[in-house]
């Protein structure tokens, strides 16, 4: 019952964790209608409140900011739909399997019998991708070769995940009329995607003296190899994607501190469909007021006074997953029933239980596989931080775009200070930094960065 009570959960709020393996304890109908349809449902929502939010920034003296029914339904009949069926189509040119036939029953050469499962999965594969869910329709997600049997799928799936989230850079641009503002977003989600890149290609291709390697295969798909591995790390975690490739828990321990920290920062680079951009837009409104403070003027953004209720709301949104992820943390790892599910100890072990929070409070799901989630504590908190990290964000930012949509817009002048610019783009960039800096380095430091520091000695 807890578990399908999480599973629910995880599903609504675009979070995707699994805690069961799906071709053994779901049926084809429940794949269907209730998880694929809530991958549609819950990508749909993310696109509403963001323009609900945009609107809000846009319009003047106003208390309208659009009606969530309709922007719901236009964009799963307009986007994500139509994006799907092809995606789906492709895939199973592929080899995905798309069938109703049941699972077969093979005989190996050894003479033992083996089952293979089969199932609708390209249509539910198309969809978790381009609406950011995650969710996979086999426990090996997309380590899967049901559900990415090529190097070519592999590719066009990671191009899938980032296809929304970075166009929905460009839609905020035309629609608040400045194309340079949408640039200056995507770049600075561009910057912070590359660098964490750079980081996790760094120490998964570097020598490893406690290995005696080149490059660590394990827990990573031949097929793919090291390089498409921790790219998929990298864009699952920036994305709110959630769906793996490769065993998070056997990357570097740099490499999975990257995508933990991803995760940790609001999930802004690019993000989730929808979230991703108005989680930015809170780091936005933050770094106007910042900014403002700096130079002595009242801030303002797109024309209208950032004052202390905007404020307030956005360090609400910001700090709302953030608590979840540290306290739910420092409660697992000193109570029984919390370290009891750990499949390794030391500081890997808070890695493992670090990145459990961090992943349901950031509604990605992907997990480090190191931990037994599928109990009644973790189900309960796990579940708890899903619901915290995604309506304890929307609520506190539709409550921003209500009250900025009933303000006045005020011409720019000389002294405004411009948010389409590189230098604004920096200041960005500092500020999403060092919240997630000073907000979880302490915790990183226990965790991934004392187990590196082992690992080079």
């Amino acid at each position: 019952m807890l578990l399908a009570l999480n599973t629910s959960i995880s599903f609504v709020t675009n979070t995707n964790w699994q805690s069961y393996a799906g071709e053994t304890t779901l049926s084809f109908l429940v794949q269907m209608a209730g998880l694929t349809v809530q991958n549609f449902l819950s990508a749909a929502t993310g696109i509403a409140v963001l323009l609900a939010v945009i609107r809000g920034l846009t319009r003047k003296s106003t208390s309208y900011i659009g009606n969530f029914w309709t922007d719901a339904t236009r964009s799963v009949l307009y986007i994500l739909l139509p994006l799907s069926l092809l995606f789906a189509i492709f895939l199973a040119g592929q080899g995905v399997v798309q069938t109703f036939h049941p699972y077969v029953t093979a005989t190996t050469l050894n003479g033992t019998e083996q089952v293979i499962p089969l199932g609708p999965v390209s249509s539910q594969i198309a969809i978790k991708q381009l609406g950011t869910n995650g969710g996979g329709f086999f426990n090996a997600n997309s380590a899967h070769p049901f559900e990415n049997p090529t190097p070519f799928s592999n590719f066009i799936e990671m191009l899938a995940i980032l296809l929304i989230p970075s166009s929905l850079t460009f839609m905020y641009g035309r629609l608040i009329g400045s194309g340079r503002q949408g640039w200056t977003i995507f770049l600075v989600m561009l910057t912070l995607l590359l660098s964490g890149l750079a980081v996790s290609y760094y120490s998964e291709f570097n020598y490893s003296k406690s290995d005696g390697l080149n490059l660590i295969m394990e827990g990573k798909e031949a097929r793919f190899g090291p390089g498409n591995s921790v790219l998929w790390s990298v864009i699952t975690t920036s994305t709110s994607n959630g769906s793996v490739n490769t065993m998070m828990d056997s990357l570097t321990p740099l490499a999975g501190m990257v995508g933990m920290f991803n995760i940790m920062l609001g999930e802004v680079i690019f993000g989730g469909v929808g979230s991703g951009m108005y989680g930015m837009i809170l780091f936005i409104i933050l770094t106007v007021f910042i900014a403002g403070l700096m130079v002595g003027r009242s801030p303002e953004f797109l024309g209208k006074k950032i004052e202390a209720f905007e404020v307030r709301m956005a360090i609400v949104a910001i700090l709302s997953p953030n608590l979840v992820i540290l306290m739910f943390s420092a409660f697992g790892s000193i109570i029984t029933p919390g370290i009891s599910s750990l499949n390794n100890p030391g500081p890997h072990g808070l890695s493992e239980i670090l990145y459990c929070f961090s992943s349901a409070a950031g509604n990605n799901g992907s997990s480090f596989a190191g931990l037994n989630a599928n109990t009644p504590f973790y189900n309960i908190l796990t579940g708890t931080g899903m619901i915290i990290g995604r309506f304890g964000v929307m609520i506190p930012l539709l409550a921003i775009a209500g009250n900025m949509a009933e303000k006045k817009i005020t011409p720019s002048s000389d002294g405004t200070f411009r948010t389409d610019t590189w230098m604004f783009g920096l200041l960005l960039i500092a500020v999403i930094l060092i919240v997630g800096g000073l907000t979880f380095f302490p915790a990183l430091s226990l965790g991934p960065l004392v187990e590196h520091l082992l690992l080079i000695k």
